[in-house]
């Protein structure tokens, strides 16, 4: 039996966005909430869960979630190392890994934030070494902002393709009632006029923080008739670093990419039996746009350099217009972020149905992990038709 194809999501749930530190719930409660709605959109028994996956230092472990929601048992808990947002696909890969091998039938894959229980950024917590402090740099902006810098001065990128991916997420935010960003658009000079973050980041380069929690439902293709709806397959996964990359602490080889080497891109296309120019909707990690940047340039999904501003713009990036629409809910910087599980629910809505910005026919749905983190991932989704 082939990896590619072999399970499926069947369900997805969240909760929605709190503006940070608002929420009512814990972060516990706010999974339970989010699985229990996935296990609704796939007309599950939440009983029959007997897999848990997260990344990213998640405060609520499997084991206590499976408790919670009483499952029979609880055949698969684990977490994704590292990364941090960079484990949101390698989540779903693991979960993918765990059906496939028989170790589970039905696994959630959830990632929850509350400040009121995990504190103020716990998802960057153990990211922000002695190297850096010693120098002043305390904060994910600023990190990104060294490599977004030599993107743009060495690999010679223009800064106009960080402000269409910005722009981008804020268009598409506009037919999401869900949206944090709903009903505030952003315009080139909204967004030329913001504040600088961390040189060249300006405001509006930036994700949110938020409270909140999402969820995803895998089990066997071959099972995904006994749930509702239509199947997200997974074609294909990876996830890891290559050396010179990992924990390297500024001393990357390719400093100025998102960390998806040759190799792992490689392997991610032969897995799904496709190419880039096959990818019909993509959601993008967008910690900070110049990472989103360098990691669709690493996919082979745009071409790097000066070019990369002629195929990175909005008009190519939204779904009315573009060849490569992304963040079509409006993505970690204008949807909300939770650690990046709404880009998850999003990638698998273009297949099963329920995006605010649908892409018409589309049959290939490519998920980006966190990219200019020391573990990087990627999924791709595909509809029936790819089987």
């Amino acid at each position: 039996m082939s990896f590619r194809g072999s399970t499926a999501v069947v369900g997805t749930g969240s909760t929605g966005y709190y503006k940070r530190g608002t929420s009512p719930l814990t972060s516990a409660q706010l999974i339970l909430t989010a699985i229990l709605r996935a296990c609704e959109d796939a007309g599950a028994d939440p009983r029959s869960i007997d897999g848990f996956v997260s990344y990213g230092g998640d405060s609520s472990e499997g084991l206590a979630i499976g408790a919670a929601l009483g499952v029979r048992e609880v055949r698969w808990s684990t977490e994704v190392w590292g990364g941090g947002g960079g484990g949101i696909a390698a989540a779903v890969n693991c979960a993918a890994a765990a059906v496939y091998s028989g170790q589970a039938d039905c696994v959630a894959v959830y990632r929850g934030l509350s400040e009121g229980t995990d504190g103020r950024r716990a998802f960057a917590k153990g990211h922000i070494g002695s190297l850096y402090t010693a120098h002043g740099v305390l904060a994910p902006a600023q990190i990104c902002a060294l490599r977004t810098q030599r993107l743009l001065e060495v690999d010679r990128v223009p800064r106009s393709a960080m402000e269409a991916i910005s722009l981008t997420g804020y268009h598409h935010a506009q037919n999401n009632p869900d949206a944090v960003a709903y009903g505030h658009p952003v315009d080139h000079t909204r967004y030329e006029n913001s504040r600088w973050i961390s040189e060249p980041l300006h405001l509006f380069d930036c994700s949110r923080e938020n409270d909140g929690a999402a969820a995803v439902l895998v089990v066997s293709a071959e099972r995904s008739g006994d749930y509702r709806g239509v199947p997200a397959l997974i074609l294909s996964g990876v996830q890891g670093a290559a050396a010179g990359w990992s924990e390297s602490v500024e001393n990357e080889t390719d400093y100025s990419t998102a960390g998806f080497h040759p190799a792992m891109v490689a392997r991610l296309w032969a897995g799904a039996g496709i190419g880039p120019g096959d990818v019909d909707v993509a959601q993008v990690y967008e910690n900070f746009t110049g990472p989103a940047v360098a990691s669709i340039i690493d996919h082979g999904l745009s071409p790097g350099g000066p070019a990369a501003g002629e195929f990175l713009t909005v008009e190519n990036l939204t779904v009315e217009t573009g060849t490569l629409p992304i963040n079509t809910a409006g993505g970690n910087i204008a949807e909300g972020f939770v650690h990046g599980i709404g880009l998850v629910v999003e990638a698998v809505r273009q297949i099963r149905g329920g995006s605010p910005n649908p892409v018409a026919g589309a049959d290939i749905s490519l998920l980006i992990g966190g990219p200019m983190a020391p573990l990087v991932s990627s999924t791709v989704f595909g509809s029936p038709a790819t089987a």
